[in-house]
C-alpha cells in the first residue's frame, strides 16, 4: 500500500512539473528572436553540409547517444532508409554520404517553418531538393522533406534529430 501511494505521489509530482513547464494552449513558447536564431542555425547546417565540413557538422549535433539521423541506408539488412543513433553513427553516415560524390542540399527557404514545442525544444520543417550519388541514387536532384528537432543546450541550439524523407512521386492519374 505504501509503495502504491509513493508511486502515485511521485507520478503526480512529475506530471505537475511537466505541465508547469509547458506553455499555455495556443501560446508560442519561443519568441521571434529565438525562432530566428534557429532559422539561422538551420542555414548554417545547410552551408556546412554542402561544404562537407564533417567536423563542424559534428558540432551542430547534440552530443548524446540519443541523437538521431534518419537517412538512406547502403546496407540492405537495415532497410532502404534507417535510423542512425548516437554521434559516432551519425558522423560515419554523414561522412559516407558526403564522400560518395557530389551532395547538394537546396532547401526551399520560403517554406522553412520553425516552431517552439517547449522553451527548450523546437522543430523545423522544410522541403528541399537533394542531389546525391549515395547507395544507388543516381545523382539527380530529387525532392525530400527535412524535419529537425532542435534542443537547447546551454545557450545554444543543437540538432537532436534530423529526419530526411524522400518525397514519393505523385501517383499516376486514373482515367
Amino acid at each position: 500500500m505504501y509503495k502504491t501511494l509513493l508511486v502515485t505521489l511521485t507520478a503526480a509530482a512529475l506530471s505537475t512539473g511537466s505541465v508547469a513547464s509547458a506553455p499555455a494552449a495556443g501560446q508560442e513558447p519561443l519568441d521571434a528572436a529565438t525562432l530566428g536564431a534557429i532559422k539561422s542555425k538551420f542555414g548554417r547546417l545547410m552551408e556546412l553540409a554542402n561544404k562537407h565540413d564533417f567536423k563542424a557538422l559534428h558540432e551542430m549535433f547534440w552530443q548524446s547517444p540519443s541523437a538521431l539521423l534518419v537517412a538512406k541506408s547502403a546496407i540492405p539488412s537495415e532497410g532502404n532508409w534507417a535510423g542512425f543513433w548516437g554521434n559516432e553513427a551519425i558522423d560515419q553516415k554523414l561522412h559516407d554520404i558526403g564522400s560518395s560524390g557530389p551532395v547538394v542540399l537546396e532547401p526551399d527557404y520560403s517554406k522553412l517553418k520553425v516552431v517552439g514545442l517547449t522553451r527548450d525544444v523546437a522543430e523545423s520543417y522544410v522541403p528541399m531538393n537533394i542531389t546525391v550519388s549515395y547507395a544507388g541514387q543516381d545523382g539527380t536532384a530529387r525532392p525530400f522533406l527535412m524535419i529537425i528537432n532542435w534542443l537547447r543546450v546551454g545557450n545554444d541550439w543543437k540538432v537532436a534529430s534530423e529526419i530526411i524523407l524522400p518525397v514519393p512521386p505523385a501517383p499516376a492519374a486514373k482515367g
